[in-house]
């Protein structure tokens, strides 16, 4: 277990029989692996700073009985039995989750049986690295063909904000695997390299998706745009606005699955993340009175966005969500992932997504050489494409999506423990003032500039 967590084979894992614990050091996190076979007393435990490596490390411990009084309420249980009639180095492993664990330990016998099910189950499995998301991922390996396992619960709601209902409700987050499901068919359908889905059980929130490859749209270290990659994935942004898309797909016979729209309700409370956490993240607090101020001229900005004509936001169209996929021909080569919350509204918010890449430096004279790429596709198809209306769109879905993320990334650090996001903060912060330097957002440009202070080293 040990070396499959470090990803080495290799790795040497000595006993810590006779010195109870032993620590690695892993990219993902700390390890440390006790061995209390010769404890006499669970005080000695204290002793040993057990109480301390808890809640800082993945722990692995043999013997947990002689640990009583210390074992924490959310943990896996794994008893590991003889079965000698399978064979004498075949064990049956029963795992047993406590506290918030529970649910985890029920998640891996659902997993079991849906890839049995689904004849997945003789699969190699490996993990994949998740994203800022509660869904997980693992390439699974049968017969030589690589799938791609979606675990993806359906989510509970959290806590009411607002008229009752909680955030993700607000800001139309998907909380099932059903809009990833219609959205990959709609996409398919009309030419896009979305993933075919070769097992679902939508109850369970589990998927087996076809592996669009490792091949992504930028390169290097820290990764950079590959231009040509970005202007395919430009002209595929053109062509799909340029298509009459529904706001209602099927999703079995009987059933449909109806896109929200995204509305002033999802724009506000989006843009609202920044007072909330990115605010308190700088040690700084806005009055009631200036909030109000700066949710006024939100409103007035978002009105040309919500007059738009709407088509399909995938929402998170940027680089990590992008693969290159070099065998196919068009917009084709543009591998699409993580649409799951895609809503009905202006087809500025995904270029910007695209152009100004929260992980990824998209420099000033790329952007305008992009978006003047994606107007002239558009004015191509439509000589009624209103080129300078829609740069104001596009700056003001920027500024409002940068506004959002940087709240985004305060919270996954402060509520989430995920500090990892904040590293992004200085380029998001970049791209804010890039968009806000548009004339048509000029009030905005003000209120920020008096109430937003500079952001601090990270």
């Amino acid at each position: 277990m040990i070396r499959h967590f470090a990803g080495d084979p290799a790795v040497e894992v000595p006993s810590p029989t006779f010195t109870l614990m032993q620590a690695y050091e892993l990219p993902r996190f700390t390890l440390v692996h006790a061995d209390l076979y010769r404890l006499n007393d669970p005080a000695e435990l204290a002793e040993l700073g057990f109480e301390e490596i808890l809640p800082r490390s993945l722990t692995l411990l043999e013997w947990p009985d002689r640990a009583e009084g210390f074992l924490p309420d959310d943990r896996l249980d794994v008893a590991l039995n003889l079965s000698l009639q399978d064979g004498p180095y075949f064990r049956n492993a029963c795992v047993t989750g406590y506290g918030t664990f529970a649910a985890r330990a029920e998640r891996i016998a659902d997993i079991r049986a849906f890839l049995v099910r689904s004849g997945f189950a003789s699969a190699a499995r490996e993990y994949m690295q998740g994203d800022a998301s509660t869904r997980a991922y693992e390439r699974l390996t049968l017969d030589g063909v690589s799938y791609i396992l979606m675990n993806s619960p359906k989510r509970p709601d959290g806590p009411p904000v607002r008229d009752g209902k909680p955030y993700s409700a607000i800001a139309h987050l998907a909380d099932n695997v059903t809009p990833f499901l219609v959205l990959a068919q709609g996409l398919r359908a009309r030419g896009l390299s979305a993933p075919a889905i070769f097992a679902a059980d939508r109850d369970a929130g589990l998927l087996v998706i076809e592996d669009l490859g490792r091949e992504l749209v930028v390169d290097g270290e820290p990764p950079a745009p590959i231009e040509p990659r970005y202007e395919v994935a430009i002209d595929l942004l053109a062509a799909l606005h340029g298509m009459a898309l529904p706001d209602v797909l099927p999703v079995e016979p009987g059933v449909d699955y109806r896109l929200p729209r995204y509305d002033l309700d999802a724009f506000l409370i989006e843009v609202e993340l920044l007072i909330d956490w990115y605010l308190p993240f700088l040690d700084a607090r806005v009055s009631d009175t200036k909030r109000d101020a700066y949710v006024t001229l939100w409103r007035d900005a978002l009105e040309p966005a919500l007059a738009a004509p709407a088509t399909w936001v995938l929402r998170d169209f940027h680089s990590p969500n992008l693969l290159w996929l070099a065998e196919r021909e068009g917009v084709a080569r543009i591998g699409l992932i993580d649409f799951q919350d895609a809503v009905m509204g202006p087809a500025a918010y995904d270029l910007a997504s695209l152009l100004q890449d929260a992980r990824v430096d998209v420099p000033e004279f790329m952007e305008i050489a992009l978006l003047t790429h994606y107007a002239r596709a558009r004015l191509k198809a439509d000589a009624k494409f209103d080129a300078p209306a829609f740069a104001q769109l596009y700056a003001t879905m920027a500024a409002q999506r940068a506004s959002k993320i940087l709240g985004i990334f305060a919270r996954l650090d402060r509520r989430d423990g995920k500090p990892q996001y904040l590293r992004h903060m200085p380029r998001v912060w970049a791209y804010l003032h890039r968009s806000l330097a548009h004339p048509a957002l000029a009030p905005l440009a003000a209120w920020y500039r008096v109430n937003v202070p500079p952001l601090k080293t990270i």
